[in-house]
């Protein structure tokens, strides 16, 4: 956290930032580009499904990276502070997430209310569980009977994880008044296994592919997997014992992971129809998948000087991820679907799609998610900085940043 000038606090602002979050330091580009990869990958798997059927796997890509980056953001703030303040961390969430969904579900409502017979025509009935955050929810029928979402279907990923923000800051903040980073690291393992033996549970017992695909416990796992990483990561030393095995690791791992991974999204197509490929992969895949997931996330941050790091840092690669890649995930379904029925041919479609979609992307970037953001920020930081002069208990800090 970047705390601004202010009279009066600056040797508490120094005192703030000496403890550092272990491993990570600064904001990783390598992540960003990774961003970029997993939503062409998603872009592909739904608009060119039998040449990439895989594609789905951006969005475990995606929830291993969010637990990753929240759990980074609430311990930053923590050794920064000596305190996290929940309200000012939920609305920033809010005013980086919110605005451009709110302005896709508007476009769509106004669009398909003046001409009802285009691909954005009744969609009124999505609105709603789109921007609540419920869309995950009103898939399985929670609230009668089940909907696609069709334009706004996609949702269903940023419900699964605004459902778990709103749980896990407490949960974890509530764990390290107990417990050391390292304790903690080894209990979100363990509840990321046993949502795998839950989701064990619901296979044996028959439950439908809805409530396996779109259940907030049912993604639990993935989001814990990138949770328990950052955590990992914020306890561990640079140049420790442990710091150095898990660099051998990632020197070995993140090709072979790479390499999987690239083969499921060519290869990969998610069973829908019961059997024993259906109980493995539901029980099991998503696990993995978040696992090899890691294994790369891990090795950008562990090796950021390797190939594949550099690589994804590229500014043609990492600044799309950064400033583009939620909105092109907002678009590209609504745009895909507004061309189906005037674009026949495929290629010409997916190219057409693909162009708009960065184009609107852009545009909600420029002029929904940056500008409110910034006024957003300029409101809720001086809030962040009053708590940084409240007196932080040194032993506190020492004993939350300790490495291993």
């Amino acid at each position: 956290m970047v705390f601004r000038s202010s009279s009066g606090i600056s040797s508490v602002k120094e005192r703030a930032a000496a403890p550092d979050t272990g491993l990570v330091s600064g904001r990783q580009h390598a992540l960003d580009g990774l961003r970029t990869i997993a939503v062409a990958g998603v872009f592909f798997f739904h608009t060119a499904t039998e040449l990439i059927p895989g594609g789905f796997i951006g969005v475990d890509v995606f929830f291993t990276l969010s637990g990753f980056v929240i759990t980074l953001l609430i311990l930053k703030e923590r050794l920064s502070t000596g305190r996290l303040r929940l309200g000012v961390f939920y609305a920033k969430r809010l005013a980086r997430l919110w605005p451009a969904l709110l302005a896709l579900c508007a476009v769509i409502l106004a669009v398909g209310l003046l001409f009802p017979a285009s691909g954005w025509g009744g969609q009124e009935g999505f609105v709603l569980p789109a921007a609540g955050y419920v869309m995950n929810l009103a898939h399985v029928g929670v609230f009668g009977n089940s909907i696609t979402g069709e334009t706004l279907g996609p949702t269903w990923t940023l419900a699964v994880e605004e459902q778990f923000y709103l749980v896990w800051p407490p949960l974890l903040l509530l764990m390290l008044r107990f417990w050391n980073l390292r304790v903690v690291t080894w209990i979100t393992a363990g509840l990321a296994v046993a949502f795998l033996l839950e989701r064990f549970v619901l296979v044996a017992l028959g439950a439908p592919l809805g409530r396996l695909y779109n259940g907030p416990d049912t993604r639990a796992d993935e989001l814990l997997i990138g949770c328990a990483l950052a955590l990992l990561f914020t306890c561990v030393r640079r140049g420790s014992p442990l710091h150095g095995s898990l660099q051998a690791a990632a020197r070995w791992g993140a090709p072979l992971a790479a390499a999987i991974v690239v083969a499921a999204v060519f290869l990969l197509k998610e069973p829908d129809t019961p059997g024993p490929w259906f109980g493995v992969f539901w029980t099991a895949g998503p696990t993995v998948l978040s696992l090899l997931a890691a294994t790369l996330i891990g090795s950008l941050v562990l090796q950021p000087a390797g190939f594949m790091a550099r690589f994804l840092s590229h500014p043609w690669l990492a600044g799309p991820g950064r400033d583009l890649s939620y909105a092109v995930y907002l678009w590209h379904i609504p745009v895909y679907l507004l061309l189906m029925p005037l674009i026949p041919e495929l290629p010409l479609r997916i190219a057409l799609a693909a162009v708009l979609t960065v184009l609107l992307a852009c545009a909600s970037f420029r002029l929904v998610e940056r500008p409110l953001r910034r006024w957003a920020n300029e409101r809720l930081e001086p809030a962040v900085v009053r708590s940084a002069s409240a007196e932080v208990p040194e032993r506190e800090l020492v004993s939350a940043g300790r490495g291993t």
